[in-house]
């Protein structure tokens, strides 16, 4: 199967004051799987991973009902307050859901760089792996070091890198990320996300992705690389079959059905 791992729905009545913004007008509206449908069909694109977008159990619980009627939706990956008191007990009634795989706190908004490398987790990382659950890293390339300590300390905790940590493609700069990311795809339970990545490459999109994207395989093996779309993030940037076929051409063929499918299917063992 094909899978895309990585993208979003949400209803704009949901979301004020939240983003996106009125001025991204391209994604300013509500997105529903019969808006994903069609173009999941032209790119043969089987089923996909959901991801959260706020930092509210309403809109895992919004995910999760999307999930029950729509077929397509394989996984969904939601929102709980890790450092709350009764973090475990929340993450033990969610992942009662049979498409409930993860969950992913906003560290990209979170205004303490080194919210991710705290002891205070470890409740609640204890009840996510004895669920069986991942862990999604939303982070820029500040997080980086702390999320470096946080995967140390959880070895048994399988944790996966979105957009790339959102590398800085538009300054052209790539040493300081390399590092880091190298740092990090030394531990055999961290995965990365091939996605997002078009959308940080701004004007120079799409020929100043592949170096990041060449990067990334190089470093996580085409056995810890995981596609994804972002959309309808994604409509900032692309549409959604350029963005595949620049994917299926960067990555070799002989490892397409891994990055495609193979690894998404047993990182968020969706059981397809």
């Amino acid at each position: 199967m094909r899978i895309d791992a990585h993208q979003h729905f949400w209803r704009i009545a949901d979301r004020a004051g939240q983003w996106p913004p009125p001025e991204l007008a391209a994604i300013h509206r509500d997105f529903t799987p019969e808006d994903m449908r069609p173009l999941l069909a032209d790119a043969g694109v089987d089923g996909t991973v959901l991801v959260q977008t706020m930092e509210n159990e309403a809109d895992t619980a919004f995910m999760l009902d999307l999930a029950d009627r729509t077929p397509f939706i394989l996984g969904v990956v939601g929102w709980t307050d890790m450092k709350a008191s009764d973090a475990p007990a929340k993450i033990t009634r969610l992942a009662r859901h049979p498409k409930l795989k993860g969950f992913r706190p906003m560290l990209q908004d979170i205004s303490d760089d080194r919210w991710i490398d705290d002891p205070r987790l470890d409740p609640a990382v204890v009840a996510m792996i004895e669920q069986g659950l991942v862990f999604d890293a939303l982070v820029l390339p500040r997080h980086l070091e702390p999320l470096l300590a946080f995967a140390r300390r959880y070895p048994n905790l399988p944790i996966v890198i979105d957009h790339g940590a959102k590398p800085p493609i538009v300054e052209g700069r790539i040493i300081g990320w390399h590092v880091h990311m190298k740092a990090l795809a030394e531990l055999p339970h961290v995965h990365c996300k091939l996605s997002g990545l078009l959308t940080e490459a701004g004007d120079q999109r799409p020929q100043a992705v592949r170096p990041y994207a060449e990067t990334i395989l190089d470093l996580f093996g085409s056995e810890r690389v995981i596609w994804g779309s972002d959309w309808p993030v994604l409509r900032l940037a692309g549409e959604y079959g350029t963005w595949l076929d620049q994917c299926l051409d960067i990555v070799p063929a002989e490892h397409h059905a891994a990055v495609f499918g193979g690894n998404a299917n047993r990182f968020y063992r969706l059981g397809v």
